[in-house]
Order: C-alpha cells, then structure tokens, then sequence
C-alpha cells in the first residue's frame, strides 16, 4: 500500500473520460487499498481513479467507517435535490455550492468483482455523484452556477472554530453579524 500523488486542477487527467475496467486482477485490488490511503492521507471523503492518474471508472468513498468500492459504477435512478458545499482533494482549499440530487441507486462491481446495487441518500448520494463526476472528466467547479460562489479557504488563514467572547463565557450569544457568522460555517 501507498500514498499516492493526488493530481490538481489542469493535469489534463481530469478532463478525460475514463475507461471501463474489463477484469480484475490483484493490481487493481492494490490501487483500491492505495486510493484509501491516499484519501486517508489527504483528509478526503472519497477519491476516483483519475485523481491519482489512472484512467479507469473506479472509485472508493469512505464515510462511518464504512467503505464503498465501485467499479464501473453508474447511477441508475436519482430523487430530489439539494444544493450544499462541496470541495475536492483535486482543487484544495476550493469550495463551492453545488446542486445535487438528494438520493440515488448507483450500481456497479465491489472489489470482489460481485455486482452490487447501492441506494444512498445524503453525503453518500453526493459523494457517489461527485466521485462519478470524475470518472466524466467534470469537476465540481463546472456544477456552480454561480462562479462567484466559489470560495478559496486558505488554510493560514483558517484558525478553526474561536472561543467565545469573554462576556460569553457559554458561547450562547447571537452573533453581531449573522452573514458572517454563516459564511464561516
């Protein structure tokens, strides 16, 4: 197992369709178990074969520690939308809102290469489309409507949640200024 380079935002990689896995073999068993300890290494949610340089339709997500593997995976029926953050191992420090269908039913082959079927809702329902997304050659930057949305959080800057104020010595007081205090969450 190991730590592999997670390609960046303008590797062309990112951009291409990726290819269908025909047969699995002990190789690709050995990439799975590097994609988690790269996106273990790099704090990430999931991660998808492209983004570190393999052009097959292959993700891995990890979420309760609870792992999802699909190979050749494809959404098959999807409900509801709702708009949230998003951010990318391939784009760090950017984030974004980003509509979403609410739930979905993905298929594809586990790592054992048995044919599964996954209805997901919530994060998981996001970050199976977010990581097929990839498999596409899209990032979640082209699904922002509005390009001005994006947000670039530098990580120097970012001191993490602040103590409440000495005359707020529970934390319970309303902020002075509520847009703010939104656009920190």
């Amino acid at each position: 197992m190991a730590i592999r380079p997670i390609l960046t935002e303008g590797h062309p990689m990112l951009r291409q369709q990726a290819k269908k896995v025909r047969r699995l073999d002990a190789s690709l068993r050995r990439l799975v178990d590097d994609m988690f300890d790269t996106m273990h290494d790099a704090d990430g949610l999931g991660l998808a074969a492209p983004q570190v340089g393999v052009p097959l339709r292959l993700i891995v997500i990890e979420h309760e520690d609870e792992r999802y593997v699909l190979f050749n995976p494809e959404i098959t029926r999807q409900r509801g939308t709702v708009t949230d953050d998003e951010g990318c191992l391939s784009l760090p420090q950017w984030f974004g809102p980003v509509a979403r269908s609410e739930q979905v039913t993905v298929k594809g082959r586990d790592r054992a290469g048995k044919a599964v079927r996954l209805k997901l809702e919530g994060l998981l329902a996001r970050a199976i489309q977010h990581e097929v997304d990839h498999l596409d050659g899209t990032l979640f930057t082209d699904r922002v409507e509005d390009r001005a949305q994006l947000r670039y959080v530098d990580p120097a800057q970012d001191t993490g949640p602040q103590p409440p104020a000495s005359d707020d010595p529970d934390g319970t007081a309303p902020a002075d200024e509520p847009d703010q205090q939104a656009a920190a969450s």
